[in-house]
């Protein structure tokens, strides 16, 4: 999405010279730790601590455990911060337990660090906020929150490698926390979990600390615990060696310093009340607790929607993508550790193998076609990294920037990256790390600028797109969006998501829902859509919003109050679901939701959702919000206690939900089965009832790739459950990353999982910010991998420079017959991806480019001819007997081909990896295919 930047008046902070806590014998931390006295660095607070919305009902806690500690510390408040400036000119940073931060407070964080910054951190830090933000934050804590754990647990320190500033017995006892999930570069865990496999509890950084628990709870820890913990972490950073404790002051930093929240806090206490609730927002006392909940069946008494307007900072998200990727400064001089030097390694040969499985594609369709290939390559005018005119074996100082020069053959571009490779560790040997950096751009330059968009390369494959409401209503008209689809079909995209119902409006004129969008006038969208999207040989599938019932940002969009719930809920209140405290939208988040255990929302939804496939000839239905709002039981935050989920539950367990916690863990459980439970029954409803009327109906879920037993916690969506059941064609897992690196991190288990079925896997990639050349290299990941395709979010990101990318290497082609589309025609696409791999493996051979001997490759070629002939007699005329040569054709042929490349997997495992990756792309669309075309014997 994208949002509009609004000006705003920065904030003053009040300063107020009182009230430091300084222990009468002039040290900065209590002696036990061997802290050094108190100096002229000393004389002036050190440590600055931040107050939010989110940690002002613990701020006693925390108040105290630093009172008890005898630091002196400043106070930032979090609504006050718009710079880095803001952060402060103190040395380290405290964030405790403070889980939304704006893009902008995000990037300033990550500039403040850059200018020598420490930051430690408590709790699930900005789980929250935007993806983007989450991202950063990653990178620059080393690690994130991964999910709560359902008990308190030991913390005892690592095996291995722990660090001494962390090896005192009083940083380790019982505490209620979650698991840390390390990043791979450059983060170690000094303290870990007594559980399975030992997760993380703490990661540290040379420029972080992240503690695995909410410090200063009580319910979370003990204050000996906590208290040990910070001075361990502050006695680390003040004492670090040069250049990590290089300064005394953060350069550029703020030096107003306020010592209480009172003085600090620059917004006034705003008070909401009603029957239930009084809850002060940044007052100047710790605020009063919620009184409990309503014993009784019925659903919480709901507060006002609190007024905050989500962050919005089209600036700042721009700068926030551009800022999240493989952490390689060009300048900066920070050790690279073994880990990171491992990273960026592996980061270079993985590149190196997308780029020659890109050109060995070009090559081989090309010497099938007896058409020659230039070896000069287009370079891409986006890139704005560093790049040299030659690399020499020991290169000593920065090679030129500019980007003349660059255009070089393909083999003579590998080998001068292979040379920068080489010399990575020396460099980082010699602790010459901004050069190393800058080397490592060097090559990812020189191969971004080595991969074949000037042909087309693309193979069939789900290639799709989500067309989002906002570009819907800039169309205006059939005329209007009859454009957008030209655009998309020159680009080769074949399968179309239609934003159809968006908080709670529908794109077109509906007899169910209550009432059309707004912003559409005149005209319905949906049916132009059809005939536009089918006029030009593409699906056009309804992406529809299932349990998000409204959206704030809409609000504001059509002139509405921030407060409204959108049509439906307005109009059938009692179909709301709420929050533990009675929100009907949780804090930090911005859409109500319906409640899936009422019998009448399901009944709406179904009807509406029949209206759309009936009344119009679309292709398929993707199910969006298919799941509960985010939440974090572990902190109190949990959400599904609408009126008729709360009856239901206290019927079958006698009990009411809102009286249990995750202390009671066999009734905890119970309550999240229960939730799970009523979106799994949904979608299976889903499915049989529009299958039944429209069989051919390709049914797609929206979800997040989060691990299985987090998701289920956070937001109920068990969507293994419904590949396996069968109830799905396309599980469409939302993997948006802005560096390829990181993005393989995020589809890679689900790519590799066993648990979906006959399910196909479309990894998501999001266009916003991304380089028009990283796209495309994301891009060529997927095609590495064995997935069937991919979806781009979104259609409102889709620009010119992409488009012709997108012309030249996917677009359509002058043929008599349609290319087919894996999920409708699977055996088709299965027949034609072998093809294109036999003609790959003709070319190397051919070539000489693998040393087999002769009669090796005739028996190969035989046994891949067998295949081959199987695979196009089931593509001609499917049936259950072909379908069953087919596959054990393909099975001798995979053990065959492993034996075969096992030398070849050792001097290029990543090309060897994508012709497995192929083969078990073509093993699962006959697995869809036969569950699609019902060919069982």
């Amino acid at each position: 999405m994208k949002y509009q930047e609004k000006s705003h008046q920065k904030a003053k902070l009040q300063i107020k010279k009182a009230g430091f806590f300084i222990l009468s014998f002039n040290f900065l931390i209590l002696n036990s730790f061997s802290i050094l006295p108190v100096t002229a660095a000393t004389e002036e607070p050190v440590l600055s601590v931040v107050y939010g919305q989110e940690n002002a009902n613990q701020w006693t806690g925390i108040s105290d455990r630093l009172q008890a500690i005898g630091v002196k510390y400043c106070v930032i408040p979090l609504n006050d911060v718009k710079s880095a400036a803001d952060w402060g000119d103190r040395r380290i940073l405290f964030l405790p337990n403070v889980e939304t931060l704006t893009p902008t407070q995000a990037i300033a964080l990550e500039e403040w660090m850059s200018n020598g910054g420490r930051l430690i951190a408590s709790g699930p830090v900005g789980n929250l906020s935007s993806p983007g933000v989450r991202q950063l934050l990653r990178s620059v804590l080393g690690g994130y929150w991964g999910f709560s754990l359902s008990d308190t647990e030991q913390i005892k320190p690592t095996k291995t490698n722990i660090p001494e500033w962390a090896n005192q017995t009083e940083l380790f006892g019982k505490v209620r926390g979650g698991v840390m999930i390390l990043n791979d570069m450059g983060s170690e865990s000094p303290a870990v979990w007594n559980s399975k496999d030992n997760p993380a509890a703490v990661v540290t950084t040379e420029r972080s600390t992240l503690l695995g628990w909410r410090w200063g709870t009580d319910a979370a820890s003990a204050a000996e615990l906590d208290n040990a913990w910070l001075k361990a972490a502050l006695n680390h950073y003040l004492t670090a060696l040069p250049p990590s404790n290089r300064m005394k002051k953060i350069a550029g930093g703020s030096q107003n310093c306020s010592t209480t929240v009172v003085a600090a806090s620059s917004q006034q206490g705003e008070t909401i009340q009603n029957s239930k609730f009084k809850i002060q927002n940044y007052s100047p006392t710790p605020p009063v607790s919620p009184s409990p909940p309503p014993k009784t069946a019925i659903a919480p008494i709901p507060r006002p929607l609190t007024m905050v307007k989500p962050p919005s900072s089209q600036e700042a998200i721009d700068q926030l993508e551009q800022a999240v990727h493989l952490d390689v400064a060009p300048n900066s001089n920070q050790p690279i550790d073994n880990n990171q030097a491992i990273a960026l390694q592996q980061e270079l040969e993985n590149l190196i193998g997308r780029v020659e499985s890109a050109n060995l594609a070009v090559s081989a369709d090309a010497a099938n076609e007896g058409v020659g290939i230039s070896e000069k390559k287009q370079s891409s005018r986006h890139l704005d990294t560093y790049t040299p005119q030659s690399v020499k074996e020991q290169p000593t100082q920065v090679a030129s920037t500019k980007l003349g020069g660059l255009v070089r053959s393909k083999d003579q571009a590998l080998a001068q990256v292979r040379v920068i490779a080489k010399n990575l560790p020396q460099l980082i040997a010699q602790k010459n790390y901004a050069l190393a950096r800058q080397q490592w751009l060097v090559a990812k330059t020189i191969l971004w600028q080595q991969f074949p968009v000037d042909r087309r390369l693309a193979q069939p494959e789900i290639r799709a797109v989500w067309l989002d409401r906002g570009t819907i209503v800039r169309a205006g008209s059939k005329a209007g969006l009859a454009q957008v689809f030209d655009r998309l079909a020159q680009a080769g995209i074949n399968t179309v998501f239609f934003e159809t119902v968006n908080a709670g409006y529908t794109i077109y004129p509906s007899q169910v829902a209550k009432e059309q969008n707004p912003l559409i006038r005149g005209w319905d969208p949906l049916a132009e859509a059809v005939k536009l999207a089918h006029e030009r040989d593409m699906e056009l599938h309804a992406w529809v919003w299932t349990f998000a019932a409204g959206n704030q940002r809409h609000n504001e969009i059509i002139n509405v109050n921030l407060n409204y719930p959108g049509p439906v809920l307005a109009a059938h209140p009692d179909w709301a679901n709420y929050d533990n405290l009675g929100n009907m939208i949780p804090v930090g988040q911005t859409k109500p939701f319906f409640d899936p255990a009422n019998p009448e929302v399901r009944q709406y939804l179904l009807k509406l959702f029949d209206e759309i496939v009936t009344r119009y000839n679309v292709d398929g239905l993707q199910l969006d919000y298919i799941r509960y709002p985010f939440q974090d039981p572990s902190a109190g935050r949990t959400y599904g206690y609408g009126k008729a989920a709360r009856t239901q539950f206290q019927q079958l367990t006698g009990v009411d939900p809102i009286n249990i916690s995750p202390s009671q863990p066999d009734l905890w459980q119970k309550w999240t089965t229960f939730r799970t439970e009523q979106v799994d029954s949904f979608v299976a409803q889903v499915s049989q009832q529009l299958r039944q009327k429209r069989p051919n109906l390709i049914l797609s879920v929206a979800v997040f790739p989060l691990p299985e037993l987090e998701r289920i916690q956070k937001i109920q969506q068990n969507w293994e459950t419904w590949a396996r059941r069968g109830d799905v064609d396309l599980i469409v897992p939302m993997t948006y990353a802005l560096d390829t690196s990181s993005f393989q991190r995020l589809a890679q288990p689900w790519i590799a999982s066993k648990q979906l079925g006959a399910t196909l896997l479309v990894p998501g990639i999001r266009l916003l910010s991304l380089p028009t050349i990283g796209a495309f290299d994301q891009l060529q990941l997927v095609r590495d991998l064995p997935v069937s395709g991919y979806a781009l979010f979104a259609a409102d990101n889709f620009n010119n420079d992409l488009q012709k990318l997108f012309s030249s290497t996917q677009g359509r082609v002058q043929s008599t017959t349609s290319e087919p589309i894996p999920h409708r025609q699977p055996f088709q696409t299965a027949a034609i991806r072998y093809t294109a791999l036999q003609r790959e493996w003709k070319f190397v051979f051919q070539n000489d480019q693998l040393q087999i001997p002769a009669q090796t490759i005739s028996d190969f070629n035989n046994q891949a001819e067998v295949l081959r002939s199987a695979l196009n007699q089931l593509a001609a005329s499917p049936s259950p007997t072909k379908l069953i040569v087919a596959r054990a054709s393909l099975t001798r042929f995979q053990s065959q081909f492993r034996v075969l490349m096992s030398q070849e997997l050792k001097s290029n495992s990543y090309q060897v990896k994508v012709w497995e990756n192929r083969l078990v792309t073509i093993e699962r669309l006959l697995r869809y295919g036969e569950r699609r075309v019902q060919l069982r014997p």
